[in-house]
């Protein structure tokens, strides 16, 4: 388990732009900060912020649905909330998704973006402390790179690490390595973690995020290669604390 952190990644707005930071805070029982805060609606999703609870992705807007998504680049501040998105042939919009006013006009700037790939009526909404990720219990997502390498090498295509969507790239360890590591403690900088349950990956990671085409068939070459769906794992805070891109990685 002996590495460092390579990278770190937040994604405000579930879905869309992965933002990078240089420093996080880690807190017990916590989604990395400022992570999928934000969804958007393809259609009525079911979840009711009187009682949130886990939603499926694919009632989302996200590449699993749309690789168009991947088309809209995003940048939100946490600071004041202001959301910044362009998207090809489209003016740039700016607003703030703290008001229900500028979640209903990014919506509706979302819409003929995303109209190629059909669905919708689209909706932003808002947890309000909820978070919107992919697994009810994966609180925190880690990537081993020298996994995808492995695998690019295998199918002989680049592999964008950006494909997984993960919050912390992690160098250092061997080759899927950590499909072993179910319940193992790794300590991250001044945190740990303790791991929960390798990645389980779905038609999202065929999505190119720079040319936003399915260019592609990540989940099938996982299978045909190595008999399983599964890169990177998901992780619990269970000591609270700051990381930082760099910070040595070691098993508690």
């Amino acid at each position: 388990m002996i590495g460092s952190i390579d990278a770190l990644h937040r994604y405000p707005l579930k879905g869309f732009t992965p933002e990078p930071v240089e420093v996080a805070g880690l807190r017990i029982g916590e989604a990395f900060p400022c992570d999928r805060v934000y969804a958007v609606e393809n259609g009525p999703s079911g979840f009711d912020p009187a009682a949130p609870t886990f939603i499926p992705k694919r009632r989302f807007a996200v590449l699993a649905r749309s690789a168009t998504v991947a088309s809209v680049r995003t940048r939100y501040d946490a600071q004041d909330g202001t959301l910044t998105a362009t998207a090809p042939g489209c003016e740039p919009f700016t607003g703030s998704l703290t008001a229900e006013a500028g979640k209903v006009a990014f919506a509706r700037w979302l819409t003929p973006v995303l109209a190629i790939d059909g669905g919708g009526p689209y909706r932003v909404i808002d947890g309000e402390g909820h978070r919107f990720l992919d697994d009810p219990n994966g609180h925190v997502s880690i990537l081993n790179l020298a996994s995808v390498r492995d695998l690019a090498l295998r199918v002989g295509e680049p592999v964008d690490p950006l494909r997984f969507r993960a919050n912390i790239h992690v160098e250092g360890w061997e080759a899927w390595s950590e499909n072993a590591m179910d319940g193992a403690a790794v300590r991250l900088g001044e945190a740990v973690v303790r791991v929960l349950r390798p990645i389980t990956r779905c038609a999202a990671t065929d999505v190119d995020p720079a040319s936003a085409t399915r260019d592609l068939n990540v989940t099938a070459d996982l299978f045909r290669l190595y008999g399983h769906l599964r890169c990177g794992v998901y992780v619990q805070v269970v000591e609270g604390g700051v990381i930082h891109v760099g910070d040595p990685i070691a098993a508690v």
